[in-house]
């Protein structure tokens, strides 16, 4: 057990648990294990049947993999009347600042085409206040305000990241206007 403990950790701790031994170290190769009162037998490993080794190979063959959905990545997918109830529009930043006692937010407020909000948003590590001021981006509109220690956000902007670094402030394209709904 000794040698196969680098390669499978777990069997040789239930295999300790079962001989009433310490851990087992290299340097305890040449001692034998005489005298020694060992715990009641318990299964270190469930025999597998051929006939499930058959079925499981059997069933990998005949059943194509899925293509990646959201269902991959705990999403839960929705149909387009659900998505429709999210009222996505254009917004230009008409003013950006940093938010005193937040490391991660910036007070942005945001013309909907005749309507300003005050929205936070967590991309003060991407974006300086003055560099998003005229900015046309696109913003969550029918959002439930809410209230956060600094104030009321009334939107979202929405933003890609991923595993690696960096924000990225989502923007359309030419000729879009505050208030014009994304559809």
């Amino acid at each position: 057990m000794i040698y196969l403990k680098p390669v499978i950790p777990t069997i040789a701790k239930d295999s300790e648990a079962f001989l009433n031994i310490a851990p087992l170290r290299w340097q305890d190769l040449d001692r034998p294990l005489v005298d020694h009162q060992i715990n009641a037998y318990k299964p270190l490993l469930q025999r597998i049947e051929p006939d499930a080794v058959n079925a499981m190979v059997t069933a990998s063959m005949s059943t194509p993999k899925p293509p990646a959905t959201a269902d991959d990545v705990g999403i839960d997918q929705i149909d387009i009347d659900t998505f429709l109830q999210v009222d996505l529009r254009v917004a230009k930043i008409v003013a950006a600042e940093f938010v005193d006692g937040a490391d991660k937010l910036l007070r942005l407020s945001l013309d909907l085409g005749g309507e300003t909000r005050q929205v936070f948003s967590g991309i003060r590590s991407a974006y300086e206040p003055a560099d998003l001021v005229g900015r046309l981006t696109i913003a969550v509109a029918n959002l439930k305000p809410r209230k956060m220690r600094f104030g009321v956000s009334e939107g979202m902007v929405l933003a890609a990241s991923g595993d690696g670094p960096g924000i990225f402030l989502l923007s359309p394209d030419s000729g879009a206007a505050p208030g014009m709904r994304v559809r």
